[in-house]
């Protein structure tokens, strides 16, 4: 991968700024780069987005705020992160990863700024993420709430998937802290982008699955029932995938819409729950049992950046 021009770089922080660096991945995220840049100026002076060809002017709106830009050519989330990793870590002993639509809260930008003043027991910390969908928060409906994005440069970096990935500390060797704010996932893309977007999912989902499994070891966010939520997710999901094709599903909409509440959203609640079960889930099967008749697999598109795949990114107005 390219290198970024020495002026893409953060400079090294005046003396008594909080040691940290926030990074966010951008792609024309003119429609709410703002309210994202914003409170994440409000931990660190310093910000740095990796942006990726945006043409609605992301760009122009994060250097007339005092961000530092680097261009670089997406190709996929993974390497997208580790290579912003690689241009920050040895500048500052903090790093905060954001996507471009993930506003920070109030409660945790104090904690995050308690954090680098000094009170950190930990060498990387979990935020909750609160998922919106149609314009509507999701109170019992999101998807994976927990997610490792601060950590001490050298300890963090970003599993190696085609999807779902996450940052892994394996340096923090399992003690790993957790905030109580959160950081809302406001994106701003229509039904139609969201629809989109999810079928290049599918298809990156589809050809993980598709792939032998990897080994266990400390390059992978492992399935453990007893570890943190991100690795009882991933272990719950190796058991989905144990369900005949077709009936997972059903079963996903059952658990995501009944069991876990998404009715008590209304009716975003119940689109969620089907679009991300009956539709993506399905979707992802059907793919997979394309592969299985060894029928032409789908092309491999690299997925846009901007939204991480919580597969609940849409933003409406309401």
């Amino acid at each position: 991968m390219n290198s970024p021009h020495p002026a893409d770089v953060p400079a090294d922080p005046p003396a008594g700024d909080p040691p940290c660096v926030v990074v966010l991945l951008t792609f024309n995220s003119a429609g709410i780069i703002r309210e994202t840049a914003a409170a994440a100026l409000r931990v660190s002076p310093h910000v740095y987005a990796v942006d990726s060809g945006s043409t609605d002017g992301t760009d122009r709106i994060l250097l007339e705020m005092g961000c530092t830009v680097a261009q670089h050519p997406f190709s996929n989330y993974s390497d997208q992160r580790n290579w912003a990793i690689a241009q920050v870590e040895d500048r500052y002993r903090w790093q905060l990863h954001l996507d471009a639509d993930e506003v920070l809260d109030d409660q945790a930008v104090r904690e995050i700024r308690a954090l680098l003043d000094g009170a950190a027991t930990h060498d990387a910390y979990m935020l909750r993420r609160r998922d919106y969908f149609m314009g509507r928060m999701l109170r019992f409906s999101g998807v994976n709430p927990w997610h490792l994005r601060l950590f001490r440069s050298g300890v963090g970096r970003c599993e190696a998937r085609l999807y779902d990935q996450h940052f892994i500390a394996p340096a923090a060797q399992g003690r790993v802290g957790r905030l109580a704010g959160y950081m809302h996932d406001k994106n701003a893309q229509s039904l139609s982008n969201w629809v989109t977007s999810h079928n290049r999912w599918s298809d990156a989902e589809a050809r993980e699955k598709s792939q032998p499994a990897q080994a266990p070891g400390a390059d992978v966010l492992q399935p453990r029932l007893l570890g943190d939520a991100r690795e009882r997710t991933r272990f719950i999901k190796q058991i989905y995938y144990r369900l005949p094709i077709g009936v997972r599903a059903f079963a996903y909409f059952i658990y995501r819409y009944l069991l876990r509440g998404g009715f008590l959203d209304g009716r975003p609640g119940f689109y969620f729950a089907f679009f991300q079960a009956l539709w993506f889930r399905m979707l992802v099967d059907a793919k997979l049992w394309e592969m299985s008749r060894q029928l032409p697999p789908p092309p491999a598109t690299p997925a846009r950046p901007g939204p991480e795949p919580s597969s609940t990114k849409l933003q409406a107005n309401s």
